[in-house]
């Protein structure tokens, strides 16, 4: 169970509901559990509604407003998540890598902490310095002639502000002990977002590729 009380519509603000509403209104009512509360981050997001608008802004431009091919955002995205063992992430995201051209291998590699099977150099490039900054908080010259060379100077400041959020977003996952939907499985047993599948915790529709795995 979240440690965030779920809050409905009616529940909020004026402010929280124009947040709530951004949030749903573009996601044809997925987001919205059998609490009547938001799942994922989201439910964060209306506790906090200048804070939330704002991230939702920002999620918007990472995911959908940037230079990098969707396939490569989504190896970054669930490379963060899994260091953070972020379960709501991972659930939403890992399906989102597999649609957009992610081999299986890859995916289970990064969520079981292995050496990813790239074939492509691309891939590999992405995931390298996702991986390196979000472990380390830094890049080598070596990791980062790689990305910027593939990706641009633009791309570079994109891969970097996209790291970026979805760490925060897994920080509200993981802080908050943000639960799977019912019958979900876990990455990780005994990670904060870990509730058992089919449990009574709160639940939603499966993702869609409008719904942020962790995010926007």
């Amino acid at each position: 169970m979240s440690r965030l009380p779920y809050l409905r519509h009616d529940n909020l603000d004026a402010a929280g509901q124009a947040v709530w509403d951004s949030l749903v209104g573009s996601r044809a009512g997925h987001l919205v559990n059998t609490d009547g509360g938001l799942i994922g981050p989201f439910n964060a997001f209306v506790h906090a509604p200048e804070v939330g608008r704002n991230l939702s802004s920002l999620g918007g431009v990472i995911r959908f407003g940037t230079s990098i091919e969707r396939r490569l955002s989504e190896i970054a995205i669930i490379t963060v998540g899994a260091r953070w063992k972020a379960e709501f992430e991972w659930w939403a995201h890992a399906r989102m890598a597999r649609e957009h051209g992610v081999a299986d291998a890859i995916v289970d590699a990064i969520g079981n902490g292995e050496d990813p099977p790239f074939q492509a150099d691309d891939e590999r490039t992405v995931y390298a310095a996702a991986r390196q900054l979000t472990e380390t908080g830094h890049l080598d010259q070596d990791a980062y002639g790689k990305a910027q060379q593939l990706l641009s100077d633009a791309g570079m400041v994109e891969l970097v502000s996209l790291c970026g959020y979805y760490t925060l977003i897994s920080f509200l996952l993981n802080a908050f002990a943000v639960p799977l939907p019912p019958g979900a499985t876990p990455a990780w047993p005994n990670s904060p977002g870990a509730a058992p599948a089919g449990d009574s915790s709160p639940g939603a529709a499966p993702a869609t590729d409008n719904m942020p795995g962790t995010a926007q």
